[in-house]
């Protein structure tokens, strides 16, 4: 009887209104919704507005002028060329870091495992200090380095070390749980097939985690161009030389020069927008693009020694 009843109960509440999984009251959910929206308003969105505003409270000549003076376009030069090495350099560790975690047992696994997350937990600043004490002029190879006419810190070099290692795990992290949810099914059935190491990579592998590695690979660049811890305590601080544009506005900033740092600074808020609208782009492919296996379209016939269909 009881059953009989509810389940009565149970669809005429279906034909009536969808039902609540929270069943929490109207004016709960109003509450809880404003104060987010307060809390975002106030701590994101008035910071970022407020950037664009003394950015251009001078006027769009004042702007273009810091943007083009000679050590801004130092620093934009040089925070490009640090990405450009930095990123792609990630881009090849994460993904054989990646493919050799989720693929492969091997003694060693979960400490490698940990030693990817391990810049997520050690703060910028000392990783610089690190790379001092290793590479500076009294640090452990420094004076091996000098003598050979070799200097990391205050260089490019430097900044590029630095960056490499708060952006390691970014492109790993990203391929990881991808590659381990995937299995191992479609590369053994390559391998089956007569495909080398490097056809199943490039035909099964790489085609399935397309998406995920152009999703670490933004957010890589987007910490890589915004770094500044790290790349203070390496960069010497030399304008026109070892300034990034984080730094640049630091400089600027601590002159006094208002209207220009904000300038620099809403450049690296660009970066920061188009890095969400790419990742908004990247995760609407992902659910919207067809899941069929990329295994399937492999042409089985171009494989030396594979079986054609």
């Amino acid at each position: 009887m009881a059953g009989a009843v509810s389940g009565r109960l149970g669809r005429q509440g279906g034909a009536h209104h969808k039902f609540d999984a929270t069943g929490e009251a109207v004016w709960v959910r109003f509450t809880l919704i404003t104060v987010a929206v307060l809390f975002l308003t106030l701590f994101l969105f008035v910071p970022l507005a407020s950037v664009f505003y003394e950015a251009l409270r001078k006027g769009v000549e004042t702007y273009w002028e810091a943007l083009v003076e000679p050590d801004a376009l130092s620093a934009i030069e040089l925070t490009l060329t640090v990405a450009a090495i930095a990123v792609p350099l990630n881009l090849v560790f994460g993904v054989a870091a990646a493919w050799a975690i989720a693929k492969f047992e091997f003694p060693g696994k979960s400490l490698l495992t940990t030693f990817v997350d391990l810049p997520f937990s050690v703060s910028p600043v000392i990783s610089g200090l690190i790379y001092v004490m290793l590479f500076g002029a009294n640090g452990w190879f420094g004076p091996f380095l000098e003598a050979h006419g070799i200097r990391v810190i205050f260089t490019v070099a430097g900044l590029v070390i630095a960056t490499i290692f708060v952006t390691l795990p970014f492109v790993a992290r990203e391929l990881i749980p991808l590659m381990q949810e995937q299995g191992t099914d479609e590369e053994e059935a390559a391998v089956l097939l007569g495909a080398s190491g490097w056809q199943t990579f490039f035909r099964v592998t790489l085609p399935n985690i397309k998406w995920g590695l152009l999703y670490g690979a933004i957010l890589c660049n987007a910490r890589a161009m915004g770094e500044f811890g790290a790349v203070s305590v390496v960069s010497g601080h030399i304008r026109g030389a070892t300034n990034t544009m984080p730094l640049h506005v630091e400089i600027l900033y601590n002159e006094y020069q208002y209207a220009a740092a904000f300038s620099v600074a809403s450049l690296l808020l660009l970066v920061a927008l188009a890095t969400l609208v790419a990742r908004r782009i990247i995760e609407h492919r992902v659910h919207v693009e067809p899941t069929t296996s990329p295994a399937a379209d492999v042409d089985l016939a171009a494989i030396p020694g594979g079986i054609a269909p």
